[in-house]
């Protein structure tokens, strides 16, 4: 992340300088069972001081592509392997477009399997599957606040 102190020029309007945050871009994956539950981490942000249930996400190293990243995450953070090659694209956002370049995609994987423990064993407390149909009412209680997670499981709910 860097801040960035740039003069922005609107057609027909003064110019003005305007702070940028830039951040890395960020790939996460919603998991989907045969039994209609999505695998969801709880886990604390100290930034927020918020417990919250997401989904594996992470950011995207210059050497990789979004998918591969998604993969990558997914298999540190949780232990289940997926094929970046076999994910479809859920989403694309960028949640706080005024102020920042941040950019966020969200895949959708059906076929994980667990293959190992987490590496980022300090990523969740627990890891667990849960029903689909509970997301609506756990993201209107706050137990999902997590922009990325949101966003994606908001996406996977509207298309089913």
């Amino acid at each position: 992340m860097t801040l960035q102190l740039v003069t922005v020029e609107p057609p027909g309007r003064e110019r003005y300088e305007h702070h940028v945050v830039r951040f890395a871009p960020v790939a996460a994956t919603v998991l989907l069972n045969d039994q209609d539950e999505v695998l969801l981490m709880w886990r604390h942000r100290f930034t927020t001081d918020t417990w919250n249930w997401e989904i594996p996400s992470g950011i995207v190293e210059p050497s990789e592509g979004l998918a591969e990243a998604a993969a990558r995450e997914v298999m540190e953070e949780t232990g289940y392997h997926v094929d970046a090659a076999a994910l479809e694209r859920l989403s694309y956002n960028q949640p706080i477009g005024g102020m920042s370049d941040a950019e966020h995609t969200v895949y959708l994987a059906r076929d994980a399997v667990k293959v190992a423990d987490p590496v980022d064993s300090h990523e969740a407390d627990r890891i667990e599957w849960l029903p689909l149909g509970e997301i609506q009412q756990m993201i209107d209680d706050r137990l999902i606040v997590a922009g990325v997670a949101v966003t994606g499981l908001l996406q996977l709910l509207a298309r089913r």
